[in-house]
């Protein structure tokens, strides 16, 4: 019996159909009552075991090698935690003409999250980029947003970010970083068996959000915010967010080589740097937003999956690009010119 494959010809990913269904279920079927509180349970708790995972993955020993390209990391950091918060600061030009302010509001929370890890190294392993900077930078800036993603939220939003406090630090911290602390404590004893079964941490990824997705937005049908959008905004968020997507993927491939990094690194820089995880960003819009979370999250949503698939399609052109081609060739022909010279060197034997 044969395996059903997704048609290659299909532009539409078909996890961005699952993210559209989840949105239509709870448009029509929103949790109520007792069914809320289970959805926003399970969503916090599937989100938590994600984290661990994260953790029980990364090797400890990839991670503290990670910190010799400290360059890589830095330009990774600084694209998604000062580069981005700047357009998304001057982004505030088009309100109220172009975006309405809780749209507005949405975007600019969405240039302050870190960016992706699983997505990241999928495109940088496609586009023959530096897979372990790759699996560092992701993981580096999720860590790192846990704590300044909530203060630059308290910074740049202020009393519209929904109440930011040393609580709501603390509940993303318990929700995020502790898990996956405990996942590296423990991936001594279970990280070759996550390592084994890598297919379960993306089923749990995009599970775990396809949750977190359907328990925010029944929270805005439930409250009645969607009335508050118009077909005409949203068009508008989208040509926004293009824009912001296409300026970020470019200053990162010309910036990374201004600063003097080679391909792979470029790749890595490109792919890390212009990303936002929609993995980290909703937990944290829920703790920050409270009932206001399903429309602060929308901009990061359609972000989200415009960004999957640009770079899908970036990936797969830099995997036949010949400059990759080229490098590897001048990388055999230096081998074979050191191994004639080498027997060059060696002293003839009649």
């Amino acid at each position: 019996m044969k395996r059903l494959k997704w048609p290659s010809w299909m532009p539409i990913d078909p996890y961005i159909l699952l993210l559209l269904g989840t949105v239509g279920l709870a448009a029509l079927l929103p949790a109520r009552g007792t069914g809320a509180d289970v959805a926003s349970g399970a969503s916090t708790a599937a989100i938590a075991f994600l984290f661990f995972l994260y953790g029980a993955r990364l090797s400890t020993r990839e991670a503290l090698a990670g910190l010799k390209h400290w360059r890589l990391h830095t330009t990774v950091l600084a694209c998604t935690f000062v580069v981005f918060p700047l357009l998304g600061l001057a982004a505030r030009g088009l309100e109220p003409v172009f975006l309405t302010h809780d749209l507005y509001t949405g975007l600019l929370f969405l240039t302050l999250v870190p960016s992706t890890i699983q997505s990241s190294i999928a495109f940088t392993s496609m586009a023959r980029g530096n897979v372990p900077a790759a699996i560092c930078a992701g993981s580096f800036s999720s860590l790192v947003g846990i704590v300044v993603t909530p203060l630059l939220a308290a910074t740049l939003l202020g009393s519209t970010g929904g109440g930011f406090s040393l609580d709501s630090l603390s509940e993303i911290v318990l929700q995020l970083l502790v898990p996956f602390l405990a996942g590296q404590v423990l991936r001594r004893w279970i990280g070759t068996f996550v390592t084994r079964h890598k297919k379960v941490l993306g089923l749990v990824d995009r599970g775990s959000i396809l949750l977190v997705v359907y328990t925010a937005f029944s929270e805005g049908m439930v409250e009645g915010i969607w009335h508050q959008v118009s077909p005409a905004r949203l068009g508008g968020l989208l040509v926004v967010e293009a824009v912001l997507l296409a300026v970020m993927l470019a200053l990162t491939w010309y910036g990374g080589k201004a600063l003097g990094f080679g391909r792979e690194d470029r790749i890595t820089i490109q792919f890390a740097g212009s990303k936002k995880s929609l993995a980290a960003g909703l937990p944290m819009a829920s703790v920050l937003f409270g009932a206001q979370a399903s429309l602060a999250v929308l901009p990061l949503m359609l972000f989200h999956q415009m960004q999957l698939m640009v770079c899908a399609v970036i990936a797969k052109r830099r995997s036949q690009d010949p400059a990759a081609e080229s490098e590897a060739d001048s990388e055999v022909t230096g081998q074979d010119a050191a191994e004639r010279s080498h027997l060059l060197a060696e002293p003839r034997t009649r």
